[in-house]
């Protein structure tokens, strides 16, 4: 990514599966006995918009965090139930936890700094992914898949697996829109 973009990419790694999940819970255990903590998670590959909408996601989560506010127990059910655009549990890990089929997903770390007081006041550090990145492969490695070269884009699948959808064609950049309206929703 550009030095100059606006946003950093978020610490998010395309992982292909070796083969379609058959056994969603082998695939989670696997990923949970080699995490570092609760802050990372498998999230579903469609259902990830851009790295706005990952940082949107984030910021959320830390905004219910610091004002212990989190209807969640875990940071990662709790960033699993924001981007799902729900204020259910079960329902986030239906719309964006891994499903039996699925041959990609997201790993995701979920950074921990702080983000202050002010509106607008608040700076991603550039680094974020890059320091995370030998722990990702790390995870990539132990769940015997490989690193998707892609960042995430919106896609009208994500949009159907989230349970929204689009009335006939729209842009990326009104698509990535749809993610993030679909995102507030959790808070309703």
């Amino acid at each position: 990514m550009e030095s100059n973009h606006p946003v950093p990419w978020f610490p998010a790694w395309g992982l292909m599966l070796a083969e379609p999940i058959e056994n969603v819970f082998a695939v989670v255990s696997v990923f949970n006995e080699w995490r570092p903590s609760n802050r990372w998670l498998l999230v579903a590959f469609e259902v990830v918009a851009s790295e706005l909408h990952l940082w949107t996601t984030w910021y959320s989560l830390r905004r219910s965090e610091e004002s212990a506010s989190m209807v969640a127990k875990t940071p990662d059910a709790e960033f699993l139930r924001k981007i799902s655009g729900t204020h259910q549990i079960s329902r986030a890990f239906e719309r964006a936890g891994l499903k039996e089929g699925d041959e990609s997903a997201w790993i995701v770390s979920l950074p921990d700094f702080e983000i202050g007081e002010d509106f607008g006041g608040f700076s991603i550090p550039r680094d974020t992914y890059n320091d995370l990145n030998e722990e990702a492969e790390r995870l990539i490695e132990h769940l015997g898949g490989s690193l998707l070269p892609k960042r995430p884009i919106p896609s009208e699948d994500g949009l159907r697996r989230l349970g929204s959808n689009t009335n006939g064609e729209v842009s990326n950049l009104e698509m990535e829109f749809l993610f993030l309206s679909h995102m507030a929703l959790s808070e309703f």
